[in-house]
């Protein structure tokens, strides 16, 4: 089961989903304590007919996503929006079962294997239309267009050092790992479906595997002390720092592409969110969430100060 948190600036799946009960943190008023009211009725919106709420999860790029969600439902409708973000990712679909927010952006392999319980399948497609079929029987929840972007486990090196040795892909860099030093966190060495995982299906046999906190990646990698590490797709370090993300050629990690979910009650109150939002459908790939990521985690530009300017320059606002 993975999760995404933020950390340094980083994300990371190193807990399981449900680490932290949803339930007893919902019990507890964490969205109380933000502003939602508790015991909200799950049929429509927590907030009222005409007021939207939009839900986040705890890093960067959710941030960046729930604002665009929020500008362009102001922009194009007469909508009033709420946000609720920065929350765990169990407390985040368990708010979307109880109507106290919804929409949110999720990602297609959460879906499939935390929510619906479903085995691992790495073909996007049959990914992304399993989850739409099973949220709306089960949960009469939509997913509409994906956005375009797939933020999933990611091998990277220093784009010079993978260029001079002719690595571009995961076999390329299994030929060669025999000289290579792998930098990871525990969770990417320890889960049975990353580096073992990684090992058996491509063969990788690293002269050593250094384990590290998740945010001195890196700059391990930067200072040469690293040859390679594990990270994640969409992760702003990756432009930043000129590296290069090795093609995963035999399809081995799980797709997590991101796609905006709502509740089918709300979208029969107010059917124009779906033009609304369709209107992202497939605009956002890897390399422009990386960027965007970057603004925040690296340049330190406000969350909502990115998402805007993207929109605009896009002409979507």
């Amino acid at each position: 089961m993975w999760q995404r948190v933020r950390k340094s600036g980083l994300k990371s799946r190193k807990k399981s989903w449900f680490a932290i009960s949803a339930t007893a943190l919902l019990a507890g008023g964490v969205l109380a304590g933000c502003g939602v009211q508790a015991g909200a009725s799950p049929t429509g919106s927590s907030a009222g007919n005409n007021t939207i709420v939009i839900g986040g999860k705890n890093f960067t790029e959710q941030q960046i996503m729930a604002d665009m969600l929020e500008l362009m439902i102001k922009h194009d409708t007469n909508l009033h929006v709420k946000m609720q973000t920065w929350l765990d990712s169990a407390v985040t679909w368990n708010a979307m079962q109880t109507g106290r927010i919804d929409l949110y952006v999720e990602y297609t392999g959460t879906g499939l294997v935390n929510i619906l319980h479903d085995k691992v399948n790495t073909n996007p497609q049959t990914v992304y239309h399993t989850v739409k079929q099973q949220f709306q029987q089960k949960y009469h929840v939509t997913w509409l267009k994906p956005l375009g972007f797939n933020d999933t486990y990611a091998m990277a090196m220093r784009q010079s050092e993978a260029n001079r040795l002719g690595i571009h892909t995961i076999s390329q860099l299994a030929a060669q790992s025999g000289n290579l030093i792998l930098g990871s966190d525990t969770d990417f060495t320890s889960r049975s479906d990353t580096l073992p995982a990684m090992n058996r299906v491509y063969g990788t046999h690293f002269k050593a595997v250094d384990t590290m906190d998740i945010g001195l990646k890196y700059q391990a990698l930067i200072d040469k002390k690293v040859d390679v590490i594990d990270g994640f797709s969409t992760d702003g370090q990756i432009p930043a720092n000129h590296l290069t993300i090795l093609k995963d050629n035999k399809h081995l990690f799980p797709p997590y592409y991101a796609v905006p979910i709502v509740r089918d009650s709300v979208l029969k109150a107010h059917p124009n969110i779906k033009t609304v939002l369709d209107k992202l459908a497939g605009k956002i790939d890897d390399t422009q969430m990386q960027k965007m990521n970057a603004l925040v985690d690296l340049k330190h530009e406000r969350p909502m100060t990115v998402a805007k300017n993207w929109l605009t320059k896009h002409r979507l606002l």
